[in-house]
């Protein structure tokens, strides 16, 4: 697997995370849990899931600086639709990467290869990014092999731990079929994931083409998962009409409820408002989703 990463000194401290949710959508979601099911070590994260539509040689550089300015306060990343035919793809993420490592904080990332699909013109790289203050990768990220003929997008598996100590989880970045051709026939696998990666700390990010209603979510739901969002519109429409500019709620966060505590979640708005749709798009199509949890 092409492993790539990125270090450089912070030159000043972060702002507090308070910033980043004032930025958010709403949609956010406190989800009922028993207390005790955790442990009393709990340590925060904010967990960021972006589908960036053809992330490489379309974005110059003021739009990957726009990337990084409203990841900058993500402490875990995982990015969509990496264009996998060319070099730039790859070197797109780099590109954020820099750019974050200048706005306080020390990034690590990691690009994955091309997934192994029908065609290139299928195929994509997922990517992580993180604080290496706040988290670190065990091990080496890895596509799904055992998923290579089930999905044309394998998943991106990282398995991390946070800084201060606790046991590991993993993070699964995913990106799924169109939705008219049955999204659902690769999340049912995901259900095997518990059993597979011998764990009860599993989080599944990216953009699933479904909502979290449809009927395959069931499956996981059974087995102790919960989505952090909850009917919230991620994606862009082409123009805006009466004020309005999301469409589909298909970008979510999944996560294993016994082990994790969602305490807040939601979209970031890129738009915020029609006279910006045009140039939001240029970033992407999606908006970025994220959940603020204790694990």
């Amino acid at each position: 697997m092409l492993s790539y990463s990125c270090l450089s000194d912070p030159s000043n401290s972060d702002k507090l995370f308070n910033e980043f949710t004032a930025s958010t959508s709403s949609a956010k979601s406190s989800l009922e849990v028993n207390s005790s099911t955790y442990t009393s070590s709990l340590y925060p994260l904010n967990i960021t899931s972006w589908n960036i539509r053809d992330l490489g040689r379309s974005k110059n550089a003021d739009e990957l600086h726009q990337i990084a300015q409203t990841l900058r306060n993500s402490d875990l990343v995982a990015i969509q639709e990496v264009v996998a035919k060319d070099p730039a793809g790859a070197q797109a993420v780099a590109k954020i990467a820099d750019e974050l490592n200048r706005m306080g904080y020390k990034w690590d990332y990691r690009v994955s290869d091309p997934t192994n699909s029908p065609s290139a013109y299928i195929s994509e790289r997922y990517a992580y990014l993180w604080k290496t203050s706040k988290v670190k990768l065990l091990n080496k990220a890895f596509l799904d092999k055992e998923l290579e003929d089930e999905c044309l997008r394998e998943p991106f598996i990282g398995k991390f731990q946070m800084k201060k100590g606790g046991d590991p989880f993993y993070i699964i970045n995913f990106h799924s079929r169109k939705f008219n051709d049955r999204p659902e026939e690769e999340i049912i696998h995901f259900k095997y994931y518990p059993e597979r990666l011998d764990s009860d700390r599993i989080i599944l990010a990216g953009d699933f083409n479904l909502n979290e209603k449809h009927k395959v979510w069931n499956n996981l739901y059974k087995i102790g998962f919960k989505s952090a969002l909850k009917e919230t519109k991620t994606t862009l429409k082409t123009k805006c009409s009466n004020g309005l500019y999301l469409n589909h709620s298909i970008d979510n966060i999944y996560f294993t409820s016994s082990t994790i505590k969602s305490t807040s979640s939601g979209s970031i708005d890129i738009v915020k408002d029609c006279l910006n749709l045009e140039n939001a798009r240029f970033l992407s199509d999606h908006l970025p989703v994220y959940m603020n949890c204790e694990l």
